[in-house]
C-alpha cells in the first residue's frame, strides 16, 4: 500500500468511527476498561461502515469501495459493494481482511470468540433495504429489527463476556425498540431513500398515506400514528429494561445508557407532540441522565 492510498485508508476508517458520537447512545463511553471500549468502537466501526454502504452514505471519492477491491465503475452500486463487503468480514473469520476497520475487528472477534452470524445479519439487513421497502405488519418490521438490530445487542454482550439465553432475549426486545425509536425520528429522511418503516397495516388503520409522510408538518392522523408505535417502543423497552438488573458495575451503566438513550428519544418525540416530520426529535444531555438514574432505580 502506497503512503497516499494508507492515507485514504486510514481517513475512512476514521470518518466512519468518528459517526459515534452522533449515535442515540453511548458506543465506547469513558468509564469502560480500554480493552471493552476498543473491541465496542470495532464492532461500532463494522455496523457503521455497513450501513453507510446500504445507504449510501460512504464518502465520496470512492475509497472504501477502492480498500473492498471494487471497481470505481461499480462503486455505487450497493449489492456489488455489501458482496465485497461480506467477503471481507469472511476474511475476518479466516484470512486477512482488505478494509482497515475490518483489520480492526479481527483481533476483537478473536479475543472475544464471536461467531459470524450477528455480523452477518446486519449485512443482510442492508442487503434487504435494497430489496425491500415497505412492511406490511409490525410482525414483518419485527423480524428486519432482527436482522438490523438485534445483532449489535448479542455482539454488546458477546464483547463483554456476558451472554445468556435470557440476557439475549432482553437485550433483542431493547434493540428493536432502538430501532424503532429510530425510525419514528427518521421518517422524512427514509422516506427520501423511498423507505418507509411504519407498517402498512397501521398506517391504513389511522388513515396515513404516504402523501401525508411528505408533509412539513404532520397531521392529526400521521402524529397519532407516530403516538402509537411509540408506546409499542416503550412497552419493548420495559420488557427488555431488566437485563441491566442482571449484571453489575460499568456494564451496568452502558447497559441502562442504552435504554435510557431510547426512553429519552421517545420524551423528545412525545415533546414534539408526535411531528417527526420536520426532522428527529433529539433528547438533551439533562434528560438523558434523568432517564439513567431511572433505568438504574429500576423506576422505569
Amino acid at each position: 500500500m502506497t503512503g497516499t492510498d494508507a492515507a485514504r485508508a486510514s481517513a475512512a476508517e476514521r470518518g466512519t468511527l468518528d459517526k459515534a458520537a452522533g449515535e442515540n447512545f453511548p458506543v465506547a463511553p469513558f468509564f469502560l476498561p480500554r480493552a471493552w471500549r476498543d473491541d465496542l468502537m470495532a464492532v461500532y466501526g463494522f455496523a457503521r461502515l455497513v450501513d453507510d454502504i446500504g445507504d449510501g452514505d460512504l464518502a465520496p471519492g470512492g475509497a472504501d469501495a477502492r480498500l473492498l477491491g471494487v471497481d470505481i465503475e461499480r462503486a455505487e452500486d450497493r449489492l456489488h459493494l455489501l458482496d465485497a463487503f461480506e467477503a471481507d468480514l469472511n476474511r475476518v473469520f479466516s484470512g486477512e481482511p482488505r478494509h482497515p476497520l475490518l483489520r480492526r475487528l479481527q483481533p476483537t472477534v478473536r479475543r472475544c470468540s464471536l461467531t459470524p452470524e450477528p455480523f452477518l445479519g446486519l449485512v443482510a439487513a442492508n442487503r434487504q433495504d435494497q430489496l425491500v421497502k415497505r412492511y406490511e405488519t409490525y410482525d414483518d418490521l419485527l423480524a428486519y429489527c432482527e436482522l438490523s438490530a438485534n445483532p449489535v445487542g448479542r455482539l454488546v454482550l458477546g464483547v463483554t463476556g456476558t451472554s445468556t439465553p435470557e440476557r439475549i432475549r432482553l437485550s433483542d426486545a431493547i434493540c428493536t425498540a432502538l430501532q424503532i425509536v429510530e425510525h419514528l425520528q427518521d421518517v422524512a429522511e427514509d422516506l427520501g431513500r423511498d423507505r418507509i418503516y411504519l407498517p402498512a397495516a397501521d398506517m391504513k388503520r389511522f388513515h396515513v398515506e404516504e402523501a401525508d409522510l411528505a408533509t412539513r408538518t404532520a397531521g392529526a392522523s400521521v402524529r397519532a400514528l407516530v403516538a402509537y408505535e411509540a408506546e409499542r417502543a416503550r412497552g419493548l423497552l420495559n420488557e427488555g429494561a431488566p437485563l441491566v438488573g442482571s449484571v453489575h458495575g460499568r456494564l451496568k451503566l452502558l447497559l441502562a445508557g442504552f435504554v435510557a438513550g431510547g426512553r429519552a428519544a421517545i420524551r423528545a418525540i412525545a415533546a414534539a407532540e408526535y411531528d417527526v416530520l420536520p426532522g428527529p426529535p433529539k433528547p438533551g444531555k439533562l434528560q438523558l441522565l434523568r432517564e439513567v438514574g431511572v433505568t438504574l432505580r429500576g423506576e422505569g
